[in-house]
């Protein structure tokens, strides 16, 4: 995989979100006005999927931070991890992200913002008490990366559209069951109109479903790119792979961590999932054991 060509690749996948996005909420608008014979539908479909695009891409990352509940950092409050950063920046030729850390005992890591000249790193206080030094410059490393590969992006505007999508499909559900008459069978169009609610019940079901396989693709393909990338940038993989081994085992479970926001940290964030069969397919991240392995050089695409 060559990680320089997959930047501009990454780029075009996020308005090719965005555009699939606004496809989706408005094409599920007009289905619902259609079977329930009322424009207004549409009209909010419409204005609420410009809005949700409008504000994912400007305000996504301070959603997810106040729902990381991050506080920013100074040198001073940490010089170390402030000095890993800064260091990690320029040899990987970026500006320096703003760091934050979120209080709470689970390790793991995250980044976000719009573009290298505002992106964020967000640490847990129990990653920076559990690793030492080279295993936190592969998680940096990592996140960085993610910064450098133009990830953040589409990984951050993902939790607001993702949950737009559910939020407005549920909505429709409960239209379908509780809101206003349909259109008017007449000349044995009643048919046609059960066949129509149907269908409309089966795309908001759906819709959701689909969204969230989007989600899980793009983040299990992107936390390859960033270990490699990662270990690139410090010339050092067992940094990384040593850090990952040690957050897979912490017992802690983050408590500000959702399904929305599950698929940014660093490592799966919401414990007690195991990665067998059909239940692989809905896991946020790679297995911790095969990301190890192409770290040492065991495994497919291996560094």
């Amino acid at each position: 995989m060559n990680i320089y060509k997959n930047i501009s690749f990454n780029k075009r996948r996020t308005w090719i979100l965005f555009s699939v996005f606004l496809i989706v909420i408005i094409a599920l608008g007009w289905l619902f006005s259609y079977l329930f014979d009322s424009y207004y539908i549409l009209l909010f479909a419409v204005i609420f999927s410009f809005f949700m695009s409008f504000l994912s891409y400007w305000k996504s990352d301070k959603i997810v931070l106040a729902m990381s509940k991050a506080r920013p950092v100074k040198k001073e409050d940490n010089p170390e991890l402030y000095r890993i950063l800064e260091n990690l920046s320029i040899t990987a030729g970026l500006p320096m992200p703003r760091l934050y850390i979120v209080n709470d005992p689970a390790p793991n890591a995250f980044a976000t913002g719009r573009d290298p000249d505002n992106a964020v790193v967000v640490v847990t206080s129990g990653l920076v008490e559990l690793l030492d030094r080279s295993e936190l410059e592969g998680v940096i490393a990592h996140e960085l990366s993610h910064i450098g590969n133009r990830d953040i992006l589409l990984q951050t505007i993902v939790v607001v559209l993702v949950g737009s999508i559910v939020l407005l499909s549920d909505f429709f559900l409960r239209w379908s069951f509780f809101g206003g008459k349909g259109k008017s069978s007449d000349k044995g169009g009643g048919q046609l109109q059960v066949v129509l609610m149907v269908i409309g019940l089966v795309a908001a079901i759906l819709t959701p479903i689909i969204a969230k396989l989007i989600q899980l693709a793009i983040s299990r393909k992107r936390e390859y790119l960033a270990d490699a990338s990662g270990a690139l940038l410090t010339r050092y993989p067992e940094g990384l792979a040593s850090a990952l081994e040690k957050i897979s085992r912490s017992p802690y479970v983050l408590r500000s961590a959702n399904k929305a926001t599950a698929h940014l940290y660093i490592s799966n964030p919401l414990k007690g999932k195991k990665g067998k069969g059909l239940a692989k397919l809905f896991m946020t991240h790679p297995s911790v054991e095969d990301r190890v392995k192409r770290l040492r050089g065991k495994g497919a695409g291996a560094v």
